[in-house]
């Protein structure tokens, strides 16, 4: 029985030195692009029929009590600015154009 688990612990290991990845991690899903979606409207707290100025006061908001001169991180920031870019890839055509 001790051997088992050393062996599974020497495979585990085995995989993240020579995959890059545990093996558990595998067996989990792969993100849809729903999920993505649901996280960035959730990130800039704006409804699923939001506008593109919706998006962009929205983001801005956010930008600002994230920016790292105001205590934020760089990594904050750059999640903010893809949660945007991906809302508004997801409009119609008509609704990207700035008025």
């Amino acid at each position: 029985m001790l051997r088992l688990l050393y062996l599974a612990v020497l495979l585990a290991f085995g995989c993240k030195l020579v995959l890059g990845r545990w093996p558990w991690d595998y067996l989990r899903p792969p993100a849809t692009r729903a999920q993505a979606l649901f996280r960035a409207r959730k990130l800039l707290g704006v409804p699923a029929e939001a506008s593109r100025t919706e998006i962009i006061a929205a983001h801005r908001r956010l930008i600002a009590m994230v920016h790292p001169d105001r205590g934020g991180t760089n990594d904050q920031v750059h999640e903010a600015n893809a949660a945007r870019d991906l809302l508004i890839d997801e409009l119609p055509y008509e609704s990207r154009e700035p008025k």
